[in-house]
């Protein structure tokens, strides 16, 4: 077993900063390494099975920038302990010189302000290397570094943002991406209707098995019925699903009694997809049939397991419908949680081996659930969600994007999961007000990307069952919160 030591300083960082427990390790291709994570004094020891060189990834306190997720460089096994602060200084500085390189040759205009914020980073990281021999003073100094480059990190990706926006402007008046957003599982009264047509023009139907046919044979389709009528009669491009929820309790509960029959299991599955697309054929064109099939959880399904079961049912749907077009949803697209050593695939090859199957994917939807614990997507800054949309751009599909943000900390009565909010992930704590704010940073950066052909909000309203705490854009109460006055914002400048 390999053993990489990292030493941190202040030592009081590691007591105020519980994000260290789910740093791990991974290879030049980003996939995730399994990784045991100890702490020993001030040291941290990352333990996994091979001994290749790797880099770490780790949710670190930048001021300025809440616990964004960094990595190291690719650094080899060594006896010597490395001092964590300034490697990550180092791989900060490395991914935005590596980036800008690539856009500079794509033409890229930098702005002026970066130069002086890059250049001092560099110098700071010279510093820090040259103090290696006094650790904590060469971990003050790295961490100047880190904020520096952080800085000049935003400064290049607000202007890559504005310029990749202007190229798409004037090939497209209005922008040929959806933005959209799920109806929920629930009826939308009329003042939310009109909310949801102001912001958006696209509509998910969620058409999840589990709540309609929560009792073996009692199918329930009222509310469906119901938003797929009003998504036609108000033109929205219509999508349905996800079908089938394979993680943790998005299954029916009675469904529990077959768990360890696969092909019973199956046949049940393949039933519901028949029974699904029959009623709505001619209406729904866009099936999102699988949700979550890359993490799983969903009963004792295997990896092995739900791969074979995604396949037959993009099989069975595409013999109901031969004209629709289906897409599978793809949950913690950076892989974080193969560091836990359950899953052999990451989530690209998960999805790839579909592909490679000859599946006939339309898109990959990506859903990013930012500041959320146990499950969800670590905060990270604009260049890492870029290089991700532009790594999953290589399977040479379509893209899709469903996003979530927290807007408050306190218990929400009606999430579906036990997800707790990271209340200080990201620049700012949780609030209101963060939650527009983040919408203001990343949604223009998802619309900057040719592949990507759609952006959904997961869901409108807080007062609807949801999986992921506070993230509608509407209160309980039917106030709309700053972040639907941001999407609005968005969509009268691009549309």
């Amino acid at each position: 077993m390999g053993v990489m030591r990292f030493v941190v300083h202040p030592t009081r960082l590691l007591s105020e900063w519980p994000e260290v427990h789910r740093a791990y390790l991974s290879g030049v291709d980003q996939a995730a390494w399994p990784t045991r994570i100890e702490i020993s004094g001030n040291e941290v020891l990352c333990r996994r099975q091979n001994n290749d060189s790797g880099k770490l990834n780790v949710a670190w306190p930048v001021p300025g920038f809440g616990r964004p997720v960094l990595s190291t460089a690719s650094l080899p096994e060594r006896e010597m302990t490395y001092i964590l602060a300034v490697e990550l200084a180092r791989g900060k500085i490395v991914q935005v010189r590596n980036q800008l390189a690539v856009w500079q040759a794509a033409g890229m205009t930098v702005p002026a302000e970066f130069q002086p914020l890059h250049r001092e980073a560099h110098q700071l990281l010279a510093k820090s290397v040259g103090l290696q021999d006094d650790p904590a003073a060469a971990s003050e100094v790295a961490q100047q570094a880190i904020v520096k480059e952080c800085q000049a990190a935003e400064i290049m990706m607000h202007s890559y943002i504005a310029q990749r926006l202007e190229v798409r402007h004037k090939q497209y008046p209005q922008l040929p991406t959806v933005l959209g957003c799920s109806l929920g599982d629930s009826p939308l009264g009329p003042e939310q209707q009109q909310q949801f047509l102001a912001a958006f023009g696209g509509a998910a139907i969620p058409l999840q098995w589990r709540c309609i046919e929560p009792e073996e044979g009692d199918y329930r389709w009222d509310v469906y019925d119901a938003h797929v009528d009003w998504a036609i009669a108000n033109n929205l491009l219509l999508r349905g699903g996800p079908l089938i929820d394979l993680s943790p309790n998005g299954l029916p509960k009675w469904l529990a009694q077959w768990e360890h029959d696969y092909w019973n299991l199956q046949s049940f599955v393949c039933d519901f997809i028949e029974t699904v697309m029959s009623r709505y054929v001619g209406k729904i064109r866009i099936w999102e049939i699988a949700a979550r099939p890359n993490a799983g959880g969903a009963l004792a399904l295997t990896e092995e397991n739900r791969l074979t079961l995604v396949a037959k049912i993009l099989e069975v749907g595409r013999q109901v419908d031969p004209e629709a077009q289906f897409l599978i949803r793809i949950d913690q697209p950076w892989g974080e949680y193969q560091a836990r050593g359950m899953h052999k695939l990451s989530p690209m090859h998960f999805a790839d081996a579909l592909v490679r199957a000859g599946m006939e994917l339309a898109a990959i939807n990506l859903e990013i659930g930012v500041g959320y614990t146990p499950i969800g997507s670590p905060s990270r800054d604009l260049i890492d969600f870029s290089r991700m949309i532009d790594q999953w751009s290589v399977l040479g599909l379509p893209l899709q994007v469903t996003l979530a943000f927290p807007s408050d900390t306190v218990h929400d009565e009606h999430q579906t999961t036990d997800f707790e909010v990271d209340a200080h992930s990201w620049k700012v704590p949780v609030s209101e007000d963060a939650q527009s704010r983040w919408i203001e940073d990343y949604l223009p950066l998802l619309l900057a990307k040719p592949s990507v052909l759609a952006v959904f909000w997961n869901h409108l309203s807080d007062a609807q069952p949801h999986r992921f705490p506070h993230a509608g854009l509407i209160r309980p109460d039917g106030v709309a919160k700053p972040a639907h006055a941001a999407i609005v914002h968005q969509r009268k400048l691009h549309w």
